[in-house]
């Protein structure tokens, strides 16, 4: 499963595409699958990250709870961090037509689910969304991982997005 994030500023259609993909394989090759993070569409700098590019951005942990009422403690990166390697700018320009941007982060199955791009910002929010590798200390598999997104604090998780391969 992936998920693909559009990132939309007023008046445009095609946006900016996040995907957070599990497979990252070579067209010709036929290694074992590399989960990893791709980031594509309105950025500076379209991104492949491996788990390992990942691992390298500065850890995040929240404890929040999870769908089924349990509480976890989730690590994994800042979602705004991943968005900075791919130079979406951070600060008090976003106004106007910036203000209204937003991230549509689509599953593979069809999932789909919006955030603000202010509300990620932390010149605008100490809210945090972490793309989470790891639950409770260990690295989560079917039916959560290897990535998953998680927004802490809302009432309901339906924003959360799992199985992101």
């Amino acid at each position: 499963m992936s998920i693909s994030a559009t990132f939309k500023s007023p008046g445009r259609l095609a946006g900016l595409v996040l995907l957070l993909a599990g497979v990252l394989v070579g067209a010709t090759t036929a290694q074992e699958p590399t989960p990893g993070v791709r980031v594509g569409g309105e950025v500076a700098t379209p991104l492949k990250l491996s788990a390992a590019d990942l691992a390298g951005l500065p850890r995040t942990t929240v404890k929040a709870t999870d769908h089924g009422g349990a509480t976890a403690e989730f690590e994994g990166v800042r979602l705004w961090d991943v968005l900075g390697r791919a130079g979406i700018a951070s600060g008090p320009e976003k106004r106007g037509k910036a203000a209204a941007s937003y991230v549509v982060v689509e599953a593979a199955d069809g999932y789909r689910v919006v955030f603000a791009l202010l509300e990620r910002d932390p010149e605008f929010s100490d809210k945090v969304v972490i793309l989470a590798y790891r639950r409770d200390g260990r690295p989560m598999a079917e039916p959560q991982g290897p990535f998953r997104i998680v927004a802490p604090g809302e009432k309901r998780q339906a924003r959360w997005a799992r199985m992101v391969e």
